[in-house]
């Protein structure tokens, strides 16, 4: 398990003469980050990058993810990005430290920005985890969180058939409503009071994660988190580093690469953006 260096970003090169945020992910759960940086950031320019012909990337070795989350943030780089976004929980818990050691330019990721909200919504140190089994069995938030919250308690909980209800669109079914609560029952069970939705997929179902979860259970969103991270980190560059957010504008391109693409990808990705975007193959 790696320990992130949180400071790295801040003293990495970018090009002050412009601003691309690049955002990959093993697959398409990454839109719901793209669709917080265009609500947070609409003037700037966003490519994204779906590793959809090698997902998922939970079961595969940390080798193999820090191979493919490189591979990743070099395709970005090639087509402009001066700002990675690691949208991935699994490449994040293992693959961050080598991206900022290599790469020099500022790189942020799904689960530190998350682990500090948690830390500081929870009131009594009781913090929840809904993730997919890889993310889980990582122990990424277990660790981390009590680095910045010393005798914080994490209990985890394996959603394995979440992602696949999300991408066949049944967010309202009552099958899917029956599932959310049986996996949050451990962990009410335990009497969390924050809850951290350990998958990009997940925020398509905030709304019944909360209902089930109750209105005493504070939501961390992964996604909306990192997205408010990379909007500080530009606020503070464009006074410190004067970077040009006015030409941004006036260019500004949003392009979605996907490595494998089939006529179900357009509609699971229009569900999770909310309109339909062009994709291309990459």
């Amino acid at each position: 398990m790696q320990f992130f260096n949180l400071h790295s970003r801040r003293n990495s090169k970018i090009d002050s003469s412009s601003v691309k945020i690049g955002v990959f992910d093993s697959g398409v759960g990454g839109f719901t980050v793209v669709k917080e940086l265009l609500s947070i950031l609409p003037d700037v320019p966003i490519v994204y990058f779906g590793d959809t012909a090698r997902t998922p990337y939970g079961p595969k070795s940390p080798e193999i993810l820090r191979r493919y989350a490189l591979e990743d943030a070099k395709f970005l780089i090639e087509k402009g990005a001066n700002i990675i976004v690691i949208a991935c929980h699994s490449a994040a818990s293992c693959a961050t430290q080598e991206l900022r050691d290599k790469l020099s330019l500022p790189v942020f990721e799904v689960v530190t920005p998350s682990v500090e909200k948690a830390c500081s919504l929870s009131k009594k140190g009781m913090i929840g985890i809904m993730g997919t089994r890889a993310t889980v069995s990582s122990n990424i938030y277990p660790v981390l969180i009590p680095t910045k919250r010393p005798g914080a308690i994490v209990f985890q909980q394996p959603c394995p058939l979440l992602v696949p209800l999300v991408e066949e669109g049944w967010l309202k079914a009552r099958e899917t409503r029956m599932i959310v609560k049986k996996y949050l029952r451990p962990l009410k069970d335990k009497q969390i009071d924050t809850l951290v939705l350990g998958c990009t997929h997940y925020p398509l179902l905030k709304n019944v994660i909360q209902e089930k979860a109750g209105k005493r259970i504070k939501i961390v969103d992964p996604s909306r988190e990192v997205a408010q991270k990379v909007a500080s980190f530009l606020k503070e560059s464009v006074i410190t580093n004067n970077l040009n957010i006015e030409k941004t504008r006036t260019s500004c391109i949003r392009e979605f690469f996907l490595s494998d693409l089939t006529p179900h990808t357009f509609e699971i990705v229009t569900r999770f953006l909310g309109r339909k975007v062009e994709l291309k193959k990459a």
